[in-house]
């Protein structure tokens, strides 16, 4: 199917085709235009057609084919696509290829910036992944990468927010002003797990061991399946649980941050994110006496490094120790 325009004295026309896509050209007649377009449709129909990127296909149709063909294979495709589809709405999609140059890329940037840095990060990685696959997979030749010549924004460090005194106190009270009645066992369950929100979330009940005390996570943020030990009282948590479901939280992302934002307004807590609570379960780890490879393995992070950030929760400890030491 083809669709013509004219846009700043050219036809520009767009033929879209389920299997090979999006592509578009601009021409000075129209008549040029429309007999692309028919050629374009014909070869497609046949199954002779072989993309030939030039300077004229747009950064849109890039980012099209890309939220077609490669976001629905990602874990948190639905959250892609809805920041695709806003990228998609700024000025510069309409740029052909051969214009996206790194001063164009520079100045994409700079506009995006007061939206804020991590906001703009997350655009910038998207455009420049894209640009990849289309040369590596698709065969478009569109050349060096113009995203890896320019400086990404300096984002926030990690944060390191913990539950303040109190505030699990609150949290728990305010929980039963909530309409869904889990929300504080998963709460609960974050704190003595330290499983990220989509882990949670995708626990069923043929994958616990109450006997075991072990928790089967098939598929995690690493792309590799664990094994969650659970504590005691994590048992019970989940022992209390209605069944309801082959899950054992049937809620979706968005509903559960929804209620989450309502908790914490509720508690009247602030600059508390739910993925806080893992934090807090890693640094109560360390505070029990864990080692950092025991840790690792309960939390899933792959590499020890990413631990270092929670050296904090053991300070307390490490120092008591010296003073043993000295005495």
């Amino acid at each position: 199917m083809a669709t013509l325009r004219k846009r700043n004295n050219r036809w520009q026309v767009q033929v879209r085709n389920q299997t090979y896509g999006s592509i578009s050209k601009s021409f000075h007649r129209k008549a040029d235009a429309q007999k692309w377009a028919i050629e374009q449709e014909a070869l497609m129909q046949s199954g002779q057609w072989s993309r030939t990127v030039n300077h004229e296909t747009r950064l849109l149709d890039l980012m099209i084919k890309y939220r077609d063909e490669v976001t629905p294979k990602k874990r948190s495709h639905s959250r892609e696509i809805t920041r695709i589809n806003r990228l998609l709405t700024e000025p510069v999609m309409q740029l052909p290829i051969g214009e996206f140059t790194s001063a164009r890329v520079a100045g994409f940037r700079d506009k995006r910036l007061p939206d804020g840095p991590r906001a703009t990060e997350y655009d910038l990685v998207l455009l420049r992944h894209a640009w990849n696959v289309a040369n590596l997979e698709w065969d478009w030749s569109l050349g060096p990468n113009p995203l890896e010549k320019i400086k990404f924004p300096k984002t926030n460090p990690a944060r390191d927010r913990r539950l303040m005194p109190g505030e699990f106190e609150q949290l728990r009270a305010a929980s039963t002003q909530i309409s869904y009645h889990n929300l504080w066992p998963i709460v609960e369950l974050a704190i003595e797990t330290a499983m990220r929100k989509g882990e949670l979330l995708s626990l069923r009940w043929a994958t616990i061991d109450l006997e075991k005390s072990v928790a089967f996570l098939r598929r995690t943020k690493n792309g590799t399946s664990r094994r969650v030990p659970l504590s005691s009282r994590a048992i019970d948590i989940l022992a209390g649980i209605e069944k309801t479901s082959e899950r054992i939280f049937p809620i979706g992302s968005d509903k559960l941050r929804y209620h989450w934002d309502q908790l914490c307004q509720i508690s009247e807590i602030e600059e508390l994110c739910f993925h806080d609570l893992r934090h807090e379960a890693i640094s109560r780890l360390f505070e029990m006496g864990f080692t950092v490879p025991e840790v690792a393995y309960i939390s899933g992070h792959k590499t020890p490094n990413q631990l270092f950030k929670y050296a904090q929760a053991q300070l307390g400890r490490i120092q008591l120790r010296f003073a043993k030491n000295i005495e």
